[in-house]
């Protein structure tokens, strides 16, 4: 009896420590173990520490007092029948205000902000509130409808702001929050992931766009233009503006500019009142399996086709030819049009760039100096009349008088170029500019030379026809 009970015993403290045992060596890092139980398969049961858990509240605090409510009043004109009207037909257009909200980011502490063109375009007045609902009236420093960004300036010292990140260091899968003023509801926070970098979105207008937008699955509505995307360390990397919906609210898509081109834009707003956008010259295509076999480029291929290379272009002079894939730009790599816009984009114009281009089987290493818009119409003259890819001169005299025109100018060769781009054909005689008659080509390129974002153009053909234009600068 005494050996079967000190048996049991003995039996009962070996299981003890066999259990003990097996709990301290199958148990995981962080709390995590295996059991198992006769009738069960095993189990796992998993106790995480807090901070594996995404934790959003410093970046959250730390950045919600630096996005603004902002609130636009438009005025519009519409006619509005009147006594006068009624008996001597008279009508006078009335104004009509309408209000349009916002969001914005204080980037820095003596008041400037940064938010979207489309929040401010056409405002009157423009008015600012902080998180702490202090308001001020705020005055535009300026825009660029390219990117979509825009630069407020409020008169306050000593305000909250939100360091700027590295747009370009953001991986997919990342953690980032949306912060702005939904459906007038501020202050609010809204949580996602990266889903994809380098976006690109259909622009329906045709207008050009500088656009390598981050994508995200952060709720953001109408309202949120203009807000914050954070990093969970939070820092701006990126001012949301867009969703993709079909009926106006998200539905799961939401697309932010990232501050790489955010900086750039206000740097350049606050130095030279506007954008000095930097050019390359090449027309480019997506990469495909057959485009990169006739550059030579086998097994895996990644880069930009170059479709054309504009002639006296930053491209044509570092020694860019047509059919050239290009691969990096100062050893960042380009995958798609959009890296490539967004690439340049950083940079000014007279800045040394170097290009790595696949070509006949073997990559090459360029250098170029980029250019700008405005020098294709610094060096266009009298003497030397080509502007945008268009050869203007005087149309003979006989010709107008057939046509029955006053004067004009006649577009005499066409390469490549924006005139081109636009559908403008050879043999056009250009007789307004932006609506303002043209009878010389310093004329015309003096109305050029004032544009900031296109012009429209209106001319007569041979035959009679008359077509108007709208030429993208």
């Amino acid at each position: 009896m005494k050996r079967t009970l000190t048996i049991l015993l003995l039996s009962v403290v070996l299981s003890t420590v066999a259990s003990v045992a097996v709990m301290k060596y199958t148990s995981c890092e962080k709390g995590s173990f295996f059991y198992e139980t006769p009738d069960k398969p095993s189990v796992r049961a998993i106790t995480l520490e807090q901070q594996n858990f995404p934790d959003f509240t410093y970046a959250a605090e730390n950045s919600v007092d630096a996005v603004v409510f902002v609130k636009v009043v438009k005025r519009h004109k519409q006619r509005e029948a009147s006594i006068l009207e009624h008996f001597f037909g008279y009508s006078q257009p009335m104004p009509r205000e309408s209000v349009g909200t916002g969001s914005g980011v204080i980037i820095t502490p003596d008041g400037y902000i940064a938010t979207n063109n489309h929040v401010i375009a056409g405002g009157e007045t423009i008015e600012v509130t902080l998180n702490d609902n202090k308001t001020y009236p705020a005055t535009l420093v300026g825009t660029d409808p390219v990117t979509d960004v825009a630069l407020l300036k409020i008169e306050a010292e000593g305000l909250p702001v939100i360091p700027f990140g590295d747009s370009d260091s953001l991986r997919l899968g990342e953690w980032v929050l949306a912060i702005g003023s939904p459906f007038n509801l501020r202050s609010t926070i809204t949580a996602g992931i990266v889903s994809a970098k380098g976006r690109s979105l259909p622009d329906m207008k045709g207008e050009f766009k500088i656009e390598s937008f981050i994508q995200t699955d952060a709720a953001v509505n109408p309202g949120n233009s203009g807000g914050a995307l954070v990093n969970t360390r939070g820092e701006l990397v990126g001012i949301n503006t867009a969703i993709a919906s079909n009926t106006g609210s998200y539905t799961g898509y939401s697309f932010a500019v990232p501050v790489a081109i955010v900086k750039k834009v206000v740097d350049d707003i606050k130095e030279f009142g506007t954008v000095r956008r930097a050019l390359l010259g090449i027309s480019m295509q997506e990469l495909t399996q057959e485009l990169a076999s006739l550059a030579g480029m086998k097994g895996n291929f990644s880069g930009v086709y170059v479709a054309e290379v504009g002639r006296g272009s930053a491209a044509d002079k570092a020694g860019v030819y047509e059919g050239d894939i290009l691969v990096a730009i100062n050893g960042k790599k380009v995958k798609s049009p959009s890296d490539v816009q967004a690439a340049v984009n950083a940079y000014k114009p007279e800045d040394v760039v170097k290009l790595l281009v696949f070509r006949d089987g073997k990559e090459i290493e360029l250098e170029a100096v980029l250019g700008s818009a405005q020098q294709n119409i610094a060096q266009a003259s009298e003497d030397n009349p080509v502007i945008y890819g268009a050869t203007l001169g005087e149309p003979d005299a006989a010709l107008l008088k057939k046509l029955r025109l006053r004067g004009g100018v006649e577009v005499k060769e066409l390469e490549k170029g924006k005139f081109k781009e636009a559908g403008v054909q050879k043999g056009l005689i250009i007789t307004h500019i932006n609506q303002m008659p043209v009878s010389s080509v310093k004329e015309a390129l003096e109305i050029i030379g004032k544009t900031k974002r296109g012009f429209l153009v209106e001319g007569v053909y041979r035959n009679g026809d008359v077509y108007y234009y709208g030429v993208g600068v």
